[in-house]
This record gives structure tokens, C-alpha cells and sequence, in this order.
């Protein structure tokens, strides 16, 4: 199974795995291919930028480290992918998660997460519980 994880259940699969819940075993299983968008590590930069994610080193060490400790592949951003954010309804407005879900729904994926308004789109989701 492959597993596109947003940037809350990367940063919980590293540093606080418990909080996968239900999912933790899926995300562990050797089996699953987990895959973490570029999409994550702009995120990551930004917010730890605006002093919003403390983390224990900058972004550029941290996020590689844990891409491998995860066995994680990455997945790039594409044209089609930023393209395909235009035809998704208006239901969350958050630029991060777009680019997530088109890059879901273009790889037919499911993704992993703790926000309850990704449901909403029609891509599989797989919905951590807070």
C-alpha cells in the first residue's frame, strides 16, 4: 500500500508516533510505502521560518534525516500537480493542503491526516483522531 502523509502525520511519525493512533501500525508496516511531498518540506521551512515549528535542528538537516529514517519516498511537485489545485472546490483554503490533495488524487493515494476538512474532498482518506 502507498501512503502520501500530510505534514502533521511526517512530524508526528518521527517525533510522536502515538499520536498516529489506529494508523501507527499502517505507517511502521514495511510493507506500506510512505511517501512525503516536497509540499511537506515547504511547509516545514516556512513555519519553522516564522518561528511556529520548533524543531531540534534547521529544516534542511531535519527534514532529509527523517525522510530515511522513515524510508519514506519523495514526491515532487509537478505542473499538473499545482494545475489540478484550480479544479478543487473551495472547501479549505489552506495552500499546503491543496497542493496535497491534487498531488492525492493525481497519484490515487490515499492521505494520511489529522484535519477533518480534507474528508471533505474525494481523494481516500485516512483520518487520524484528536
Amino acid at each position: 500500500m502507498k501512503l502520501l502523509l500530510d505534514t502533521n502525520a511526517f512530524l508526528w511519525a518521527n517525533a510522536e508516533p502515538e499520536r498516529l493512533g489506529k494508523y501507527l501500525p499502517l505507517v511502521e508496516n514495511p510493507r506500506t510505502e510512505l511517501l512525503v511531498s516536497a509540499v511537506v518540506s515547504w511547509e516545514i521551512a516556512i513555519k519553522y521560518r516564522l518561528g511556529r515549528l520548533p524543531l531540534p535542528q534547521e529544516p534542511e538537516r531535519y527534514v532529509p534525516t527523517r525522510l530515511r529514517a522513515l524510508k519514506a519516498e519523495t514526491v515532487a511537485i509537478e505542473h499538473k500537480h499545482a494545475l489540478a489545485v484550480a479544479g478543487l472546490p473551495l472547501l479549505h483554503r489552506d495552500p499546503f493542503d491543496r497542493l496535497l490533495i491534487a498531488q492525492a488524487g493525481a497519484l490515487d493515494v490515499p492521505i494520511l491526516t489529522a484535519d477533518a476538512s480534507i474528508v471533505r474532498y474525494r481523494v481516500d482518506t485516512l483520518l487520524i483522531e484528536q
